[in-house]
């Protein structure tokens, strides 16, 4: 097994070989945003105020679904301070784009740049690491659930990932409140309170069917989608106490097109390197990884991932493997004997 590195030191090896615009600001793509932004809201007006039939309302949602997800992985890159440096700026963009999910800027940059950035992988620190077998032993639901097959599992966890972000983005507000300063307090439940209160807002303004194509279609693509992503970053990847993106990420590989509508959101090993990179030069510096570390790059196409999450369970037993209670079988994980290709479990011992 290789030694384990920090992010750090590979972004210190990496760094003298990528051009110095790479770790300037890059506000040109806050158009791509505005775009989705204005498409979105077309398409909530024009659902709000024509009585359309229910196929072309339906094609309306998808695009504000797209949109909505589109916005969110801007979103994601401005409250990593890639696209402007101002604080108060970026935190006002970070929220606009985030409004979809009803995310506040503080909240996503201590849960996810604070934290997760910093304990990625690492067990009790990492907030959006699966829990381990010892961690679930005493919940009885648990057992319950996992007395069900493995497919039909894997069915109702793909179902979920249309409500799984919006659920667990608002199980982090009430796990992080606690960790802000009493006068920022305030600010945190404003963030979390007003995008809702728009959207339910909205929900009166229309009325429950409009709404529906309106905003919960298009939400729930945008779980959907985020979903997908978030559950092939890291999901099939080890846990570990050294935060070494090339073991504990993986990145995915999509159509040119996709890259484009989600502003390169599937290079997500460069991104765990450089988080202060805009995500346009993420190409260049994968470059790099697959040249100095070849045989340590993980690297899976989006729909072999996903497969590979559908075909194992989301439990870890230990750092390096799977395990699926009910059966007492264990799955490898990437770089301890996954193979996406023929995946195949062994007995618990």
């Amino acid at each position: 097994m290789n030694e384990l590195r920090t992010f750090g030191w590979y972004a210190t090896r990496i760094t003298p070989h990528l051009p110095k615009e790479a770790f300037s600001p890059a506000p040109s793509r806050l158009w791509g945003g505005l775009l989705y932004l204005l498409v979105a809201t077309l398409g909530i007006v024009v659902i709000g105020i024509l009585a359309l039939p229910v196929w072309a309302n339906g094609l309306i949602s998808l695009v504000i679904g797209i949109c909505f997800s589109g916005m969110s992985c801007l979103g994601h890159e401005i409250l990593h301070g890639t696209v402007v440096r101002k604080r108060w700026i970026r935190n006002w963009l970070g929220a606009i784009a985030f409004m979809p999910l009803s995310v506040g800027p503080y909240l996503w940059t201590k849960w996810h740049n604070q934290t997760h950035h910093i304990h990625t992988q690492v067990e009790e620190k990492d907030p959006d690491h699966w829990a381990t077998y010892e961690q679930l032993l005493d919940r009885p639901i648990f057992h319950q659930m996992y007395k069900l097959p493995l497919v039909v599992r894997s069915i109702v966890h793909f179902c979920s990932l249309l409500i799984l972000f919006t659920i667990f983005s608002t199980k982090m507000f009430f796990n992080f409140i606690g960790a802000f300063k009493r006068k920022k307090q305030p600010f945190v439940y404003m963030q979390f309170i007003i995008p809702w209160a728009i959207w339910i807002g909205l929900l009166l303004c229309m009325g429950p069917v409009k709404w529906l194509f309106a905003y919960l279609i298009p939400l729930l693509i945008t779980n959907f989608i985020l979903m997908c992503y978030i559950s092939t970053q890291h999901n099939l990847n080890p846990l570990g106490d050294v935060n070494d993106p090339l073991v504990n990420t993986l990145s995915v590989t999509v159509p040119k097109w996709v890259d484009f509508l989600h502003f390169n959101f599937s290079y997500h090993t460069e991104h765990h390197i450089f988080p202060g990179m805009s995500s346009k030069y993420y190409p260049l510096v994968k470059e790099q990884i697959k040249r100095m570390w070849p045989e340590s790059y993980h690297e899976l196409p989006f729909g072999k991932a996903l497969l590979a999450i559908f075909k194992t369970p989301r439990v870890y037993a230990g750092n390096t493997e799977l395990i699926d209670p009910h059966q007492k079988k264990v799955y490898g994980l990437l770089g301890h004997g996954l193979d996406p290709r023929n995946i195949r479990p062994k007995e618990y011992k």
